[in-house]
C-alpha cells in the first residue's frame, strides 16, 4: 500500500498504476535530477538562496533521487530529516578543505588493472558499474559515481578476472560500483558465474544500496539467480532507522529466506546518526530483519564531506554506548578507512587499562575493574617455521567425519560395523 506522498509523486511523474511504482526499471526511469521537478513532486518551493546553490552543485556533483526515496522526505522538516540530507545537494559540497582528496582511499594507485583494486593480500575489489540509482552525498567515490553513468563492457570486466584468475592468493572478491544490483540480472550472473569458475575464489560479495533507495530492485528473478551463485554475501548500507520501511524489510527478506548472509556498513554523518540512540535503533532494526551490523565508518576524507563527518570521539561514544548495552552482534566495528590507501583500521573504546608480567587490569562497560591472572608459566609450543613439515597443531584439513566411534559408529550408515569387541576380549581370543 502506498503512502499519500508515494501517491501524489506517482501521478505526478506520469499517472502510473501503484505496479509501475513497484517496477524498479520505472523507478530508475524516473529518478528526480532537476530542482523543479523535485519541488513539484514534493510539492514545496525551497528558499530562492537554496535555489541558486543548487545550480552551482550539481555542474561538480550531479542528483538523482530515486521516487521511492524521495517519499521518504518529511516536508515539514527539511532541515532535519535524514533523507532529505542524504540525497539533496547543499553549497557546503563546493567546500573543499586542505585535507580533502578527490581519492582519499588510493584507490586508483592500488589498481593494476582498469576496475578492480588489489589492496589486502586476500581479497580484491572489482567495480562492474558507475551508476547509481541515487548520489549519495557523502559518497567516497563523487570523483567517479554519478559524473559518468556507464557500465564497464565486457572487455574490463574480463581483464580484471584475468587478473584474479592469474592471482592466486585472492580468495575473496568484492563487487562494487556504483551499485552492482543497476546491472541486469543476467548481467550479474555472467560476472558471478565466470568469478566461480576460478578454484581459488572461496567466497562473493555483493556491496548495494538498493534495498534502502529501490527496494524494488530486489526482485524474485534476481533473487532466484542469486542463490545459484552461493557461497554469496551482501552488504547494504542503512544510515538512519527511518530507511528501513516496509518495503525495505520485505527485500531483506527475500535475500534472508535464500539464505544469503546480510551485513550492513555504515557512515557516521553529522547531523543525520551521530546520536547513540539513533544508532542503536538502527542496529536493534537490522538484526530484527536478519542484518548484521558490519561496520560503522568515519566519514572519508573526500572533498565536499567537511560538512559530514564527525570527531573520532563521537565514533568511540556510540561504540561505548552499545558494548555492553545490547547484544554483541548488534555491534559494529567502528573504523577508519586509512587515507593514502593504508585501509581500515579499527577503533575501539579502551577496555584493558593495564598490565603487568602475568596480571592485566580491565574495566568492563558499567566502569566495573576487575582484575584477569594471567598463566604463571606458558610454555608454547616449539615452531621450527617450517610451515610445509610442521607434524603440530598446523592440521588445517577438514576434519573426516567418518571416523567416528562408540555408538556413533553403529548408527552411521557410512560404516559397515555391526559391533563393539572389548579388547581382550576372552571368546575372540580362543578363536584365534
Amino acid at each position: 500500500m502506498l503512502s499519500p506522498q508515494q501517491k501524489n509523486i506517482l501521478g505526478e511523474i506520469d499517472g502510473s498504476s501503484v505496479s509501475k511504482w513497484n517496477d524498479w526499471r520505472w523507478q530508475l526511469k524516473h529518478c528526480i535530477k532537476d530542482l523543479d521537478t523535485f519541488e513539484t513532486l514534493l510539492n514545496i518551493e525551497l528558499p530562492e538562496q537554496l535555489r541558486k546553490n543548487f545550480r552551482a552543485i550539481i555542474e561538480k556533483f550531479p542528483m538523482s533521487i530515486t521516487p521511492y526515496y524521495l517519499s521518504l522526505i518529511k516536508t515539514d522538516d527539511l532541515e532535519n530529516d535524514p533523507v532529505f540530507k542524504q540525497s539533496f545537494p547543499v553549497i557546503n559540497e563546493l567546500h573543499v578543505g586542505k585535507n580533502d582528496m578527490a581519492d582519499p582511499l588510493h584507490e586508483d594507485k592500488d589498481s593494476p588493472v582498469p576496475g578492480l583494486m588489489h589492496r589486502y593480500p586476500d581479497r580484491a575489489l572489482l567495480l562492474v558499474s558507475n551508476t547509481c540509482s541515487m548520489y549519495c552525498r557523502h559518497c567516497t567515490r563523487k570523483r567517479r559515481v554519478g559524473d559518468r553513468d556507464t557500465i564497464p563492457g565486457r572487455d574490463q570486466i574480463m581483464a580484471g578476472i584475468e587478473y584474479i584468475r592469474k592471482t592466486p592468493q585472492i580468495r575473496d572478491v568484492l563487487l562494487s560500483g556504483g551499485d552492482p544490483f543497476l546491472l541486469s540480472t543476467s548481467y550479474l550472473d555472467w560476472i558471478l558465474t565466470e568469478l566461480q569458475t576460478i578454484e581459488h575464489v572461496e567466497v562473493i560479495r555483493i556491496g548495494t544500496r538498493t534495498p534502502v533507495v529501490m527496494p524494488s530492485r530486489i526482485t524474485d528473478n534476481l533473487v532466484e539467480m542469486l542463490k545459484k551463485h552461493q557461497p554469496l554475501w551482501i552488504n547494504t548500507h542503512f544510515n538512519h532507522p527511518r530507511e528501513l520501511t516496509a518495503s525495505s524489510r520485505q527485500a531483506l527478506k527475500k535475500l534472508a529466506d535464500a539464505g544469503i548472509p546480510l551485513g550492513n556498513q555504515s557512515v557516521l554523518l553529522a547531523g543525520i546518526n551521530d546520536c547513540p540512540r539513533i544508532m542503536r535503533s538502527l542496529v536493534h532494526k537490522l538484526v530484527a530483519n536478519r542484518v548484521r551490523p558490519y561496520y560503522l565508518y568515519q566519514c572519508d576524507l573526500s572533498e565536499g564531506l567537511s560538512h559530514f563527518r564527525t570527531p573520532v570521539g563521537k565514533g568511540i561514544e556510540i561504540l561505548e554506548s552499545l558494548i555492553g548495552h545490547t547484544s554483541g552482534f548488534c555491534v559494529p566495528t567502528y573504523v577508519i578507512d586509512a587515507p593514502g590507501g593504508g585501509g581500515k583500521i579499527p577503533v575501539m573504546p579502551t577496555y584493558l587499562i593495564s598490565w603487568s608480567t602475568n596480571k592485566v587490569i580491565l574495566r568492563n562497560y558499567e566502569g566495573v575493574i576487575t582484575t584477569y591472572k594471567e598463566p604463571d608459566s606458558y610454555e608454547p609450543t616449539f615452531c621450527e617455521r617450517d610451515c610445509e613439515k610442521c607434524d603440530l597443531q598446523l592440521s588445517l584439513e577438514d576434519a573426516d567425519e567418518t571416523k567416528s566411534m562408540g555408538i556413533a559408529r553403529l548408527l552411521a550408515d557410512y560404516n559397515d560395523t555391526i559391533a563393539l569387541v572389548p579388547e581382550n576380549n576372552t571368546r575372540h581370543e580362543r578363536r584365534g
